[in-house]
């Protein structure tokens, strides 16, 4: 049963990613649907991706590690997100397992990525994560301080940033926080934007998203902090 609400979970939001998309008078196809399956084990995931989910992300590299190789042994064609923060000392394991890496934010983390990306020949997709409520509590570039990072990751450590993260503020309205990030985004000629979860990706469409990050609306709650 939990295996049936799960695809019809995936069905709802692939739905309503729909509706956004013509309120806002985009293709479906522009946006693309991150399964966020952290503390979710291969039994959550294997009806997700028997009813043709691709596209997954994790928060943390080691429980990706642990997960994701037996999966992709089966199904040759996912593609693996890291959504979560990256610690410097995981950017060489990072970038051998993630297809995407949405949270480079600092200086070291640039380098660190830089210097796997060459030893080892892959490029996986680039996103800043933007702080846009400058939470101290949460990683990210601060948006003063937003064009001058991407500056550095281009002319400095030679990273190829293909687009803008964020995750606005739980107790704020979300629609400010994506416009800032898509204004960013503007500005420094990137086309990709990783906005909206669960409980708002809509309005992230509305504003631009072209990769939302769903992960309860799919799974169910999360039972572990694992």
């Amino acid at each position: 049963m939990e295996s049936i609400n799960r695809a019809d979970r995936l069905a709802a939001v692939r739905a309503e990613i729909a509706r956004a998309c013509r309120d806002a008078g985009r293709d479906p196809a522009s946006v693309t649907l991150i399964a966020v399956a952290k503390t979710f084990g291969a039994e959550a995931i294997e009806p997700v991706i028997a009813v043709g989910q691709r596209v997954f992300g994790e928060n943390r590299v080691q429980e990706a590690k642990a997960k994701w190789p037996p999966l992709r042994a089966l199904h040759g064609d996912l593609e693996l997100h890291l959504v979560g923060s990256l610690q410097s000392n995981k950017a060489r394991e990072a970038v051998a397992l993630f297809d995407a890496i949405h949270s480079v934010d600092r200086a070291s983390l640039a380098a660190a990525l830089a210097k796997e990306i060459a030893a080892k020949a892959r490029r996986p997709l680039l996103f800043v994560e933007i702080n846009t409520g400058a939470e101290p509590q949460k990683a990210g570039v601060q948006p003063q301080n937003a064009d001058a990072f991407l500056a550095a990751c281009r002319d400095r450590y030679g990273l190829a940033i293909s687009g803008l993260m964020c995750i606005p503020p739980l107790d704020e309205a979300p629609a400010p926080h994506f416009a800032l990030t898509a204004q960013i985004a503007r500005r420094n000629g990137l086309t990709l934007l990783s906005m909206g979860m669960s409980a708002d990706f809509a309005t992230a469409i509305a504003f631009g998203a072209t990769h939302v990050r769903v992960g309860t609306a799919i799974f169910g709650e999360r039972t572990s902090l694992r």
